[in-house]
């Protein structure tokens, strides 16, 4: 199970950016997808998770309202819409298989290098 995330870049407090992630080796509309992020000296942290089909959702209290998760099972993509972006997002974003619904990055494989966001002020 391999999954990569893309998307990062550089981009002004208050604006947004669109993530995707990538995967292989498993079976993708009957997966659990989460993304996660690390910022610098900080540890990993969860971020929102998606259902199979894309209907059940659940978000960090950190960036929810602001942050939307989607998934297209047609193309083998999970997405996550950055808006209203604040500096304190900054950090490497990751995605990664669920092995049950969980916000413990511990319930997670297939992790990738990530794709770093950086927001400036």
């Amino acid at each position: 199970v391999q999954l990569q995330a893309s998307g990062g870049g550089l981009v002004q407090a208050g604006g947004s950016l669109r993530l995707s992630c990538a995967a292989s080796g498993l079976h993708f509309s009957r997966s659990v997808l989460g993304w996660f992020r690390q910022a610098p000296g900080k540890e990993r942290e969860f971020v929102t998770i998606i259902s199979e089909n894309g209907k059940d959702t659940d978000y960090a209290d950190s960036v929810k309202g602001r942050f939307i998760v989607s998934k297209d099972n047609a193309k083998n993509l999970v997405y996550l819409q950055m808006n209203s972006l604040k500096p304190e997002d900054t950090a490497v974003y990751y995605c990664a298989a669920a092995v049950r619904w969980s916000s413990n990055e511990n319930a997670y494989t297939g992790w990738g290098q990530g794709t770093l966001v950086t927001v400036s002020s």
